[in-house]
């Protein structure tokens, strides 16, 4: 029992991972009819937002200090981050170490932007086209943007801390009768899966509770009516690409702790985030929610070694194995529209 709650608690987190961007990439498909194959590069790009706020915060000066000294007798060189040196050695410490929660509000106007230039600059002019010219298009624009990002930083994964308070594990084994450490979670990831359940919630209740969203989903069920009741669903919908990029970056800031950044990260949960959308259904914001979290726990149950030793490699295979069957059985996904994909 101890190792089956551990396996559900760690599928828990990535499976917030690919609900989040599954969730923008419904967004997208939902209203403008786009496959966004760049939607992952948003995720990345989200990630390094917390790496360059990090970087940012612990830019230093070097001064020379008269009370320590090098080897050979000279006054030793010490680096103050300016944030310590503007706003007191407590107060800038605890910035540093709260980067990546700050680099939430520091991702969302970025994020926006970018998805805002993606939209209109870009993927307008591909509404109409046959969905294999917008998989291209977006996919190449995803390699352009990963490329930009290596020659900025790095080939390399850059770690990124999580604030000192959450770097802990918690022992699930202690309060639920179990052995002690028979259950350890780090405490960051269930932050990340208590931050995604929160992003999720404000999407559908902005979607369903204000004129705005309700407006956006009517132009999803039918968006010649809404244009000819003299609303200019174009520009709503520009700005839901915009929000969707925003949920996909925040989601790549709050995972900076969990997986070093790196600049194929995007590439890593696109395509699985894209079975996701299918296997929940094209168009469907509960189908795509439900779906990263069902595979997400299937994923951490495959790699279990009990189960690869039997299976060698299923956990590789395990989410296009799922897919495969869901779509066989059920050909618009789990909570898909009649009529979508059925055809």
């Amino acid at each position: 029992m101890d190792q089956i709650l551990l396996q559900i608690l760690n599928g828990l987190d990535k499976g917030s991972a690919y609900a989040l961007i599954a969730l923008g990439l419904t967004l997208i498909f939902g209203t403008l009819g786009v496959v966004n194959f760049a939607h992952g590069a948003l995720f990345m790009i989200g990630a390094f937002c917390a790496v360059t706020l990090q970087k940012i915060l612990n830019l230093s000066s070097v001064v020379l200090d008269p009370t320590k000294t090098d080897f050979l007798g000279n006054p030793a060189k010490v680096k103050t981050p300016y944030v310590e040196t503007w706003f007191g050695h407590d107060m800038g410490a605890a910035l540093i170490d709260w980067s990546v929660p700050l680099a939430i509000l520091f991702s969302i106007p970025i994020m926006i932007l970018i998805g805002f230039i993606m939209e209109r600059g870009l993927i307008k002019h591909f509404y109409h086209r046959p969905h294999a010219d917008q998989i291209l298009v977006t996919f190449g624009l995803a390699i352009v943007l990963q490329e930009i990002i290596k020659q900025f930083f790095g080939a390399n994964p850059i770690p990124t801390g999580a604030p000192d308070a959450f770097k802990g594990s918690f022992d699930f084994g202690v309060y639920m009768g179990f052995d002690p450490n028979a259950i350890i979670y780090p405490y960051w990831r269930m932050i990340y899966f208590t931050f995604s359940l929160v992003v999720i919630g404000a999407v559908f209740a902005f979607l369903r509770f204000t004129t705005f969203g309700m407006v956006v989903r009517a132009g999803m069920a039918d968006r010649e009516t809404v244009g000819l009741l003299g609303i200019n669903i174009d520009k709503r919908f520009t700005i839901m690409f915009g929000i969707a990029a925003a949920v996909a970056g925040m989601a790549g800031v709050m995972y900076a702790p969990i997986n070093s950044p790196n600049y194929h990260m995007g590439m890593d949960f696109l395509v699985l985030s894209f079975v996701v959308v299918v296997v929940g259904g094209m168009g469907s914001l509960p189908g795509a929610v439900l779906a990263g979290f069902l595979l997400g726990i299937l994923e951490s149950f495959a790699s279990m070694n009990e189960i690869k030793s039997i299976f060698p490699g299923i956990d590789q295979i395990i989410i296009y194995l799922t897919a495969i069957v869901i779509l066989l059985v059920r050909p618009r996904g789990l909570m898909g529209k009649r009529g979508v994909m059925e055809e």
